[in-house]
């Protein structure tokens, strides 16, 4: 037993590494089997489709993704404070892993309806964020009407609208910032310049405020 959890555990490295540097484009089941130096039929012994192995090596991924949030808030900061660190660990890591970043976010391997219950377990994965995102919003909402802050919004979509908003803004904000298109618009410098990181500092604060109000003094 203990064997076979190892080749499992390295087939799921193997396609790690693989889309780390290659990108989805190369998780084929062969291209796994040879790298990991086993038949190309072995991973079917672990993962009955390539939907299954794909899920598990995306499964990974938002295991990374769930520590460097933790790292990045704190139960004593506000609610805005901590949606602020989300969302540079979000972007950053989207920026840092590319290929992993689009696997882990890909339609198909979260569509219960399209796959049976036992492969469609990465939705336990993707869930628990969107809701820590959904219950940060209600906070913040809370904390603003008991400030009575003027910056927050009068009359503001639910909290599921609006953190599907802000996810999505902030998806968009890095992809777009991958492909140097942000960059030229905004005629700063390529990526991987010295100025990488307060530039996305500010479209993060930037993408907080449009949905959630600015920060008031």
């Amino acid at each position: 037993m203990e064997r076979e959890n190892s080749l499992r555990e390295r087939l799921i490295d193997v396609g790690v590494d693989l889309v780390m540097t290659d990108g989805t484009t190369s998780l084929g089941l062969r291209e796994i089997a040879r790298r990991a130096g086993v038949s190309h039929g072995a991973p079917r012994r672990y993962f009955p489709t390539h939907h299954s192995l794909l899920s598990a090596i995306a499964r990974r991924g938002f295991t990374d993704l769930e520590v460097r949030f933790a790292a990045a808030t704190d139960s004593a900061m506000s609610a805005r404070a901590q949606l602020q660190g989300i969302g540079r660990a979000h972007v950053r890591y989207a920026l840092e892993h590319r290929g992993m970043f689009e696997l882990m976010f890909r339609h198909d391997l979260l569509d219960s309806e399209k796959h049976p219950p036992d492969q469609s377990q990465l939705r336990d994965s993707t869930l628990p964020m969107f809701e820590l995102m959904v219950e940060l919003v209600v906070r913040l909402r809370t904390e603003q009407a008991a400030e009575r802050r003027p910056g927050a919004p009068s009359d503001p979509p639910p909290p599921a609208v609006t953190a599907a908003a802000l996810w999505s803004n902030l998806h968009g904000l890095a992809q777009l910032w991958a492909w140097g298109s942000l960059q030229l618009a905004l005629n700063a410098v390529p990526p991987g310049g010295a100025s990488d990181d307060s530039h996305l500092d500010q479209l993060v604060a930037a993408v907080l405020d449009a949905h959630l109000g600015p920060v008031t003094s």
